[in-house]
């Protein structure tokens, strides 16, 4: 949507709007200078009053000024002399032959000497060119030749920090847009006055200059700080900054409504006025560019996936990628442990790499390992935490009161605390004791994968939308794509979870199971995902599940995570009668890296059984009792009364049926048929999926008692027949009565 008014139809004048104060009214504006020399410490009453008090050096800002840059939200520049080395009009004029008598006119207005709708009124009858002049002007001088240095990187600085950058000139469109477009700034974006053309009634051409839009903002004296008026009428901007050379961009400052702040720019032309009244006075955009602010990245953890990690990023904020954003230098917080005698954090120094737990990958020459907490967070503006799970909370007492104020964190940790009243997520527990925002990072995210760049991707989980894009600047490259969701709690949950469903991976390949198999169980696991993170969280999306943190994440960690390796190595054990556990697996299989999935099960049946949840959620309540050993890892293809029993695989003993548990061939169920048609008066439990795990092996009594849950109105009676009519006999299919539908609004 345009913010400035199309040609054809008035601008509404500020005078006339509610809440704003007239222009050119003397009171008004006394009382506004006022204010802004106030806001200022500016001593503009000593100028006028004779004092000679000297002001005040400007060419460095204020804290209170610099804090004002920092939080721009959005920048206005001016394009004459600012933008562009020379005046577009009075260049237009010595391109017509009249230049010194534009240049003449130009002066007076910038300095104030000349009202600006006279001056444009009065250039334009010396110039008097036409349409295909203008063209002529615009290939004669192409954008790129009249730029002013560093103007470019200045404006791409900007813009990769998300501020939006407006041209606001007392030019005219015509020749001002092909600058614009040089510069990647919308033609929406940019405020200017129009020429107005007088055309033939022959050809339909224009053919002769007859003067300009008198609506333009930009056309008068005062026009600017409309122009920002309105700006900030379509869009809520918290903080606007005006940058310019002359008294009509003074002017921006000097009423309310307009911008927050006044840079001066002297880099072709100073005006002692502008100079001596602006907030912060600069002649190089390098000055302006080198002020901005630059994010301090700290890592804590030091694992795989975090050595993984900080390779994206050190990438990113190195200053041959250009960015501009981060500080080049990434503090690692690692656990300080010897190597062949060598502490960790000194070999990791010497040759960037850490030989332990990412052999073989250089993590960066700006990645600098501490084995100080404390000091490796200090003064960090984003803290990247990727330490496991199980060592957060002790990471969060230490930092607590230590981070810097307004910093933010983004957790890439997979896994939740427990406890009495209700599960507690890591970017939960990080946002609590640390009082700072905290996203999260999940996705299909194999460490080695990353480390040998592989194309991957992942979903960023945001509370505020900034963080989120500094965020995936931050991290994206080339090979690993980033999406970004307002979905915190629904992305972690996702990333907390796959660990269980990949336990479960793993017993079906350590059993030999093919891909029928795996398939069902990922499918089953996804479910009891979504069901349960929405159980907990009932504002989780969806279509969480379906990005890079759920299915993608589930499908990776299934096929080549180590929760999946464990698994499969405990099973075969198993099954080969000898016994292990997850513990001396986690030691023998991963090189000192956690695993996490056991755990996290753990903690997910905890929540279960205070919830009494356990049969609502069965392939976890089954993958649980297995890794407690309570049953033989077999039984994870047996959560719902179906599966064979692998060929030559026998059950261990030790597992026995509790009374009135009915046996299903040579394996014990955890479930039995009567308990599983039970929980289908829960709504979460799905009904066609119960009826197909057991159409074909259920008595008519059974399947009728069934049928008596479908009474709960969320449940297909008709799904039910159409389930079970291709299987059963007429007389079992006439056993089950059809209640009468409950009447709907």
């Amino acid at each position: 949507m345009r913010l400035r008014a199309c040609h054809a139809l008035p601008v509404i004048a500020p005078s006339r709007l509610p809440g704003r104060m007239p222009f050119g009214m003397a009171p008004s504006h006394a009382k506004a200078c006022h204010v802004v020399a106030e806001r200022r410490n500016v001593c503009v009453c000593a100028s006028l009053n004779g004092t000679g008090a000297p002001p005040r050096d400007n060419s460095t800002p204020t804290a209170s000024d610099l804090a004002l840059w920092h939080r721009a939200e959005a920048v206005c520049i001016d394009v004459d002399c600012t933008v562009t080395i020379n005046d577009s009009l009075d260049l237009l004029g010595e391109f017509m032959g009249v230049g010194a008598e534009c240049t003449k006119i130009t002066n007076q207005a910038m300095d104030g000497t000349l009202d600006l709708s006279q001056s444009l009124e009065a250039r334009l009858n010396i110039i008097n060119c036409t349409p295909k002049d203008v063209k002529r002007f615009i290939k004669a001088n192409p954008p790129q030749s009249r730029l002013t240095p560093g103007i470019v990187q200045f404006i791409k600085a900007l813009k990769v920090r998300g501020i939006t950058v407006y041209l606001l000139s007392g030019g005219f469109r015509e020749i001002l847009l092909p600058i614009a477009a040089y510069l990647d700034i919308p033609p929406e974006n940019v405020f200017a006055n129009r020429m107005l053309w007088q055309w033939d009634d022959e050809t339909m051409e224009p053919t002769k200059l007859v003067g300009f839009d008198t609506s333009e903002p930009t056309s008068r004296n005062q026009g600017k700080p409309e122009a920002i008026m309105q700006i900030r009428d379509q869009f809520p901007y918290n903080s606007v900054v005006m940058i310019g050379d002359g008294v009509t961009d003074l002017e921006a400052v000097q009423v309310t409504g307009g911008a927050d702040l006044f840079i001066g720019y002297g880099g072709v032309v100073v005006r002692e006025k502008v100079k001596r009244e602006a907030d912060w006075f600069v002649t190089d955009w390098a000055v302006l560019q080198a002020s901005l602010k630059k994010y301090k990245v700290a890592m804590t953890g030091s694992g795989a996936w975090a050595c993984a990690a900080v390779t994206l990023c050190s990438a990113n904020v190195a200053p041959e990628n250009k960015l501009d954003l981060f500080q080049e230098q990434i503090q690692m917080w690692t656990y300080e442990e010897q190597i062949d005698g060598k502490n960790l954090t000194d070999i990791i120094n010497e040759t960037h790499e850490n030989p332990k737990y990412l052999p073989g990958t250089l993590l960066g020459d700006n990645v600098v390992a501490n084995p100080d907490l404390v000091s490796t967070v200090a003064d960090a503006d984003v803290i990247i935490m990727c330490a496991p799970h199980q060592f957060v909370r002790g990471i969060c007492k230490q930092l607590a009161g230590k981070v810097k104020p307004g910093a933010i964190a983004v957790s890439l940790i997979k896994g939740m605390r427990v406890r009495s009243d209700a599960p507690q997520l890591i970017s939960q527990m990080v946002t609590r004791s640390l009082g700072i925002d905290c996203s999260v990072l999940m996705g299909a995210n194999i460490a080695s994968g990353i480390a040998a760049k592989e194309l991957s991707e992942a979903t960023i989980g945001y509370n505020n939308i900034d963080h989120g894009r500094l965020l995936q600047k931050l991290f994206q490259r080339e090979y690993f794509g980033i999406t970004l969701v307002r979905d915190v709690a629904g992305a972690e949950m996702c990333g907390t979870l796959k660990n269980i469903v990949a336990l479960a991976a793993g017993m079906v390949d350590g059993l030999g199971l093919g891909a029928n198999t795996k398939a069902a169980i990922i499918r089953k696991g996804l479910d009891e995902m979504r069901r349960f993170s929405q159980a907990l969280y009932p504002s989780i999306s969806d279509g969480t599940f379906l990005e890079s943190c759920g299915m993608a994440d589930l499908i990776a960690t299934c096929y080549g995570g180590r929760n999946r390796l464990a698994a499969m190595e405990y099973t075969k054990c198993f099954c080969a009668g000898n016994k292990v556990t997850f513990a001396s697996l986690e030691d023998s299989l991963l090189n000192g890296q956690k695993l996490q999935g056991v755990l996290t099960s753990n903690e997910v049946q905890e929540i279960l059984e205070i919830r009494g949840w356990e049969k609502t959620y069965p392939l976890f309540s089954v993958i649980n009792a297995i890794v407690n050993g309570k049953v033989s890892p077999v039984e994870v293809t047996h959560f719902m009364g179906i599966g064979v029993l692998p060929k030559g695989v026998k059950t261990k003993a030790g597992y026995a049926p509790k009374a009135g548990e009915k046996k299903r061939g040579p394996v014990d169920l955890v479930f039995t048929v009567d308990e599983l048609a039970d929980t289908t008066t829960d709504p979460t439990v799905s009904m066609e999926g119960l009826i197909m795990d057991i159409k074909s092996t259920e008595s008519p009594a059974n399947i009728q008692q069934i049928a008596d849950t479908t009474t709960d109105p969320t449940v297909s009676m008709e799904g039910l027949i159409l389930d079970l009519k291709s299987t059963e006999s007429p007389a079992n299919i006439q056993q089950i009565k059809v209640p009468e539908s409950p009447a709907k609004n």
